[in-house]
């Protein structure tokens, strides 16, 4: 290890796409250089948006990256999805100053993966405690690996960082050959609720699934339009600018995947999604026209039928949404660490940790029981 160097970039785009991808790999596209680095050449992280990106590096003896973090620091808590608001507000009215904090995430995005890029997973260690010493060294008031994969979170708990646990929904294929094959796993009634939302939802539209070369201006403009909806409602404005769309379908291809609805030629509706190794990845959705349980079919079923087609194990359809359980989605747990330097801020979150896990995980049995899979 004495031969291992640490080093902050100045964005992921400063670095070489093939030595982040030797260390990313390439089962969760989120992690890659090419959705990366189409965050920082769009402006939707960087610049005034609270999002500074700065990789974190650890070099190996060959002078390549053996391990990276992608690190952000952060001037607020938003598009993380893994809420701290109030211990924000718990640290600086006691006289702190809460931002900028050390951030290592995808952003804007839920999505569970790496958070320790390891081509060298010997490396780890060096990694987090580069982490540390980056937290430390900058008077930051803590740091952050959230949505971290469950294989990695024992690295963060064995160097001391708090462990959160959270909840979200994904469909689990069980070597289903169709979508009514699925359905027939399902309790009767949920079966045909399903199917009644399934005909109301696509009455007089087009379904169609596009990728790679299919999904041109016209397509980019649409879901545009849809995604700008959605996000001045749920958050005031869009995270993503007008540039990261087609950036994201050049740089993917056909790891993307557009799902129009439309009516009489005219997009309505649409729903994002990426194509991973073993998952197929829900991001984005909106509409110009209201159509009851449009959601569902586009960002669900629809979902369920392009994994069943590509053979995928999973489908990771975004935070939160108990609604999903009716539609086949059950609940798994997430993950996050949290390094917190100051010995008192870390005792009162580690106190509210405790509490918060125990309702998590009656929660989380509550909800298992709530799937609409047959019994027995």
């Amino acid at each position: 290890m004495t031969s291992l160097t640490a080093r902050i970039a100045e964005g992921v785009g400063a670095l070489p796409a093939d030595q982040w991808d030797a260390c990313a790999g390439t089962a969760n596209p989120f992690l890659g250089h090419a959705f990366l680095s189409a965050l920082e050449e769009s402006g939707s992280v960087g610049g005034r948006s609270g999002w500074q990106p700065i990789p974190i590096v650890v070099d190996g003896a060959d002078g390549a990256p053996a391990a990276i973090a992608p690190a952000y620091a952060k001037s607020h808590s938003q598009g993380e999805y893994v809420f701290d608001h109030g211990w924000a507000d718990a640290w600086e009215r006691a006289g702190g100053a809460y931002y900028p904090k050390l951030q290592v995430a995808v952003p804007f995005t839920p999505v569970p993966g790496a958070r320790l890029l390891l081509r060298d997973p010997d490396a780890a260690p060096a990694l987090i405690a580069a982490l540390e010493a980056v937290t430390d060294r900058h008077d930051l008031s803590s740091a952050h690996a959230t949505f971290v994969a469950p294989d990695q979170i024992a690295r963060f708990e064995r160097a001391g960082w708090l462990i959160r646990e959270g909840t979200q929904y994904h469909w689990q294929n069980q070597g289903f050959a169709s979508f009514d094959d699925f359905l027939g796993a399902l309790a009767s009634r949920k079966r045909k609720a399903i199917r009644k939302e399934r005909a109301a939802a696509v009455e007089g539209l087009t379904i169609r699934h596009l990728s790679g070369a299919a999904i041109g201006q016209r397509e980019w403009d649409a879901f545009w339009r849809f995604y700008q909806d959605t996000g001045s409602r749920k958050w005031g404005r869009p995270y993503l600018t007008r540039a990261f769309f087609p950036l994201l379908g050049a740089a993917l291809g056909e790891r993307v995947l557009l799902i129009l609805a439309e009516r009489d030629g005219v997009p309505i509706a649409g729903a994002l999604n990426l194509i991973g190794d073993d998952a197929l990845y829900g991001r984005y959705w909106g509409c110009t026209e209201e159509v009851p349980f449009l959601h569902f079919e586009l960002c669900y079923y629809q979902a369920i039928d392009a994994a069943i087609a590509r053979g995928l194990k999973t489908v990771e359809a975004g935070a939160q949404g108990e609604h999903k359980l009716a539609r086949g989605y059950v609940p798994v747990p997430t993950w996050s660490a949290h390094y917190l330097p100051d010995p008192s801020f870390r005792r009162a979150v580690a106190d509210f940790l405790v509490r918060e896990r125990a309702a998590v995980a009656q929660e989380q049995e509550f909800l298992g029981e709530m799937t609409p899979f047959r019994r027995g």
